[in-house]
């Protein structure tokens, strides 16, 4: 019978001479995994290989329930231990986060990964799989060698004797909803408090790929993952509290607002003339791009 290790809070049944269990418990950035000690180590020269195997569990982070601790992106590590698992990579049709998985690659130190990623990376930090025209030339001479069907090939990728870009074909027409619900407090003699108004979280909802394309890594995606691009979605919110910056943002990319509504309700109300009223609203804000 496996004996409890009290350390860790799993079962102390590694392999023999390691001082980790078999299966061990992260907190990688809030985002909690369960895997294999050997999963862990199965590059060498790694990151986590050093930790797991140069060092003892007592030299190593861990947060209040005894998981061991990583200050690192939990969203995307689900995609590094995929990695680990079986050395491939195998990410979503539509990801625009491949630039930040870089990045953790390159921290985690699994070179092999981080070079699978570099090359195509777009300029909006997004998985670009379009066809470039040096490339499509490239192509076409080493498909033809000198035989004329590498132009041929050429007009029949072109739109009007021009290939298409791919940054047109991204802005996309499309609505996207930005919602928010606050409170604001209504102080004696009718004035504003200085906390007028409070924003407890932005949503947007709107087809998966336009709300990437808008708001990028400002958009939090963690009540509904690894969404299809051409779903829609209504669980989508922003990492921050401006309903400024969010317009902002969507203006930049040609959206404009074209409706929106608001209802109030009061959440605390006094007999006293003297006590502040405070109420709560939910408000709408559509926008559209053509």
């Amino acid at each position: 019978m496996a004996l409890a290790d009290t350390d860790s809070g799993l079962s102390n049944c590694g392999e023999s001479g390691s001082p980790f269990p078999e299966i061990i418990e992260l907190n990688v950035g809030g985002q909690v995994y369960v895997t294999r000690h050997k999963t862990l180590i199965a590059v060498p020269d790694s990151l986590l290989w050093s930790m797991f195997s140069k060092k003892s569990p007592k030299e190593l982070a861990r947060d209040g329930k005894g998981r061991f601790f990583l200050d690192r992106d939990g969203f995307l590590f689900r995609y590094i231990l995929d990695y680990l698992r079986d050395l491939n990579l195998v990410l979503p049709d539509y990801f625009p986060e491949k630039s930040r998985l870089q990045r953790e690659a390159d921290f985690f130190q699994l070179r092999d990964l981080a070079k699978r990623l570099s090359p195509r990376v777009s300029k909006d930090n997004s998985i670009s799989e379009e066809i470039s025209q040096s490339d499509t030339e490239e192509g076409a001479q080493q498909c033809g060698g000198g035989f004329s069907g590498g132009a041929e090939t050429l007009r029949a990728l072109s739109v009007g004797g021009a290939l298409r870009s791919p940054s047109l074909d991204s802005r996309r027409s499309g609505y996207i909803t930005i919602g928010y619900r606050g409170s604001y407090t209504i102080g004696r003699d009718i004035q504003t408090d200085a906390k007028f108004r409070r924003v407890a979280r932005i949503t947007v909802c709107g087809k998966t790929s336009l709300a990437k394309e808008v708001f990028g890594d400002t958009l939090n995606e963690s009540r509904d993952p690894d969404r299809p691009p051409e779903r829609y979605t209504s669980r989508y919110y922003l990492k921050y509290n401006f309903l400024e910056q969010a317009f902002d943002k969507l203006t930049e990319v040609g959206f404009h607002m074209v409706a929106c509504s608001s209802t109030g309700t009061c959440a605390y109300t006094s007999n006293d003339p003297n006590e502040d009223k405070i109420w709560t609203s939910y408000t709408e804000y559509v926008f559209c791009r053509e």
